[in-house]
């Protein structure tokens, strides 16, 4: 159970993955031993010939030729599919798992990883470790467990030649080993490289018009050009640090068979030992070494494999989020209660913030920027988890509520839209799987999106292209805005959900808005002071604290943030060029 657990640890395994590679050390073990078996055959036809072949042996020869093939083709056989299919299949089991886990796993693990870092791992990562489980790590253990049987067996025939064969491998496999920490840190550099040349890569993809307009392209390609070079120079440090080691040592194993020779010639002219027994040895070196060869080369492999089974294991060791599938709500009202929050321990985003957001009002978080209001709102989604108080639903710590759950009393509206390369009755029935046409067409009505979809090429079943590149920003959110309508949740949080949206078009929404929200739990984040002038509560907040809070009209009377925030906005409406 430990050797399982280990593995499972060190190579990112499944349980039954484990397991296969356990069944592949064996199987690899077999097949190694199997390949001694036409030299044992060698060795004792030799024997008998030397000593007077008795009538009859030949076809017991014949009989063991054919049954070393059998047993050479049965095990290659198993060996492949303990190795290399099982491994296929685990390969389709790790990524499954890791898509999983990644659903669990707290949104503040995105917020440390880059999109390009999280798809190397998905991908590259998880396809070097299918080859090194494949290639390298089954038949490393296998050839070290089948020379150790195979040495101990040489040790029986004669002590002085089994040394001058065999101890040329603990030295060899030592150089190779001494050297991991020389490789991991050259493996690590190289990860590095690779990752800022990804992310230089997906970086201009994504801000290519940027660089167009301001003429930066040339400025771009040379930096990214200088990060691609460096990936191919620390490549070429990488293999010839690894050949430095894996050569030496390689070269010092070919060292076993003269030393085999040189000691056999030396006791043979003794008279210490036999012709056979010579021979046998001549003929085993000359094999037992060829398994060995391919694993010096593999302990290297696997030393530079550690640096993505570590990112992997990252991955799948990190707590999951995870609660109850039981709802006990009371209510829909959202009460934060001394919440404190950092995104890291050096940053202090929320300091003992209180508030309720009653079912049936609209409450707007304002202030200025940095100030936490869209922390709130992951929080309260828990998308993070607190540091310190509670966030409540109806009297429900969300805490220990499964997150999956837990959005089923939600509909979100995020400033920054996600948006699929599908149609558009696709990308807004993702609010609601099981909706009938009919009511998508009527949520986007509601959003004041069924105008601008008819214009399409093909209405509703228009692909909108990557992230909806076919449609303007307004017309993002707006679909946005509809997948919420469809939902119908609950509860609504809108981050700056009408941001993009011109002040016609934000007016429809405010209207349809008013019709949605009936009954419902309501958070708004907004910077616009018209947006949030109709809500019943405003909470300001500032340096991550509750500054004010109360009705726009009780705010008014106070002459502070809030009050500011409205007359600067209005001195700005009247400013001109």
């Amino acid at each position: 159970m430990k050797l399982r657990e280990k593995l499972m640890h060190k190579y990112a395994l499944s349980e039954k993955g484990a397991s296969d590679m356990i069944k592949a050390f064996v199987s690899v073990t077999i097949s190694d031993l199997v390949l001694m078996v036409p030299i044992s055959m060698l060795y004792f036809l030799v024997e008998d010939y030397m000593n007077g072949t008795p009538a009859g042996k030949g076809m017991f020869y014949l009989a063991g030729c054919l049954i070393s093939m059998i047993l050479i083709a049965v095990t290659t056989y198993i060996q492949y599919n303990a190795t290399f299919l099982s491994t296929y299949v685990e390969s389709g089991v790790r990524r499954i798992t890791l898509a999983e886990k990644l659903r669990k796993i707290p949104l503040s693990f995105f917020g440390k990883k880059d999109l390009s870092d999280l798809t190397s791992t998905i991908m590259a990562d998880c396809a070097m470790m299918e080859t090194a489980s494949s290639h390298f790590i089954p038949e490393l253990v296998g050839a070290c467990i089948s020379t150790t049987l195979v040495a101990i067996g040489l040790f029986f025939f004669d002590w002085r030649m089994a040394i001058a064969a065999l101890w040329v491998l603990p030295v060899s496999f030592a150089i190779v080993i001494c050297s991991e920490k020389v490789q991991d840190k050259l493996n690590k550099k190289q990860m590095d490289y690779k990752m800022a040349c990804a992310d230089g890569i997906q970086e201009g993809l994504e801000s290519v018009r940027d660089l167009q307009a301001y003429n930066y392209q040339d400025d771009y390609m040379n930096g990214l050009d200088t990060k691609i070079h460096a990936v191919e120079k620390h490549a070429i440090v990488t293999e010839l640090g690894m050949a430095l080691f894996v050569g030496s040592a390689q070269m010092i194993l070919k060292l076993g068979i003269a030393t085999v020779a040189l000691t056999g010639g030396y006791l043979l002219a003794r008279g210490k030992i036999d012709i056979i027994t010579f021979f046998m040895f001549l003929m085993v070196v000359s094999r037992i070494y060829d398994p060995m060869q391919v694993s010096l080369q593999n302990v290297a492999a696997i030393n530079a494999a550690g640096v993505q089974s570590d990112r992997l294991d990252e991955i799948l060791s990190h707590d999951v989020q995870e609660g109850t599938t039981v709802l006990d709500n009371k209510g829909y009202d959202i009460e934060f209660k001394n919440v404190g929050f950092s995104y890291d321990t050096k940053e202090t985003v929320l300091k003992n913030v209180s508030f309720v957001a009653k079912q049936g009002e609209v409450t707007a978080l304002i202030g200025p920027s940095g100030g936490g209001k869209t922390t709130v709102s992951r929080l309260a989604s828990r998308f993070w988890e607190v540091d310190c108080g509670t966030i409540t639903v109806g009297g429900m710590d969300i805490s220990r509520i499964d997150p999956e759950t837990l959005m089923s009393l939600y509909s979100i509206v995020f400033q920054d839209v996600t948006l699929f390369n599908n149609t558009v009755m696709e990308n807004i029935r993702i609010g609601k799987k099981d909706a009938t046409d009919e009511e998508v067409i009527q949520a986007a009505k509601l959003a004041h999106c069924d105008e601008f979809i008819k214009k399409l090429s093909k209405g509703y079943d228009t692909v909108i292209g990557e992230n909806g590149s076919e449609l303007s920003g307004g017309e993002r959110q707006r679909i946005s805005i509809a997948r919420a309508f469809l939902k119908d949740a609950p509860i609504i949080l809108l981050d700056e959900a009408t941001a993009s949206l011109d002040v016609d078009n934000e007016t429809f929404i405010q209207e349809s808005l008013s019709r949605l929200i009936k009954d419902k739990t309501v958070m708004i984040i907004a910077h616009r002071m018209r947006t949030v002038a109709n809500a019943d509560k405003i909470v300001v907040l500032k340096d991550g604290v509750v500054a004010e809070s109360g009705s726009p009209a009780e705010l008014e009377k106070q002459n502070g943030i809030y009050k500011g925030m409205v007359n600067t906005q209005m001195l700005a409406t009247e400013w001109n060029l």
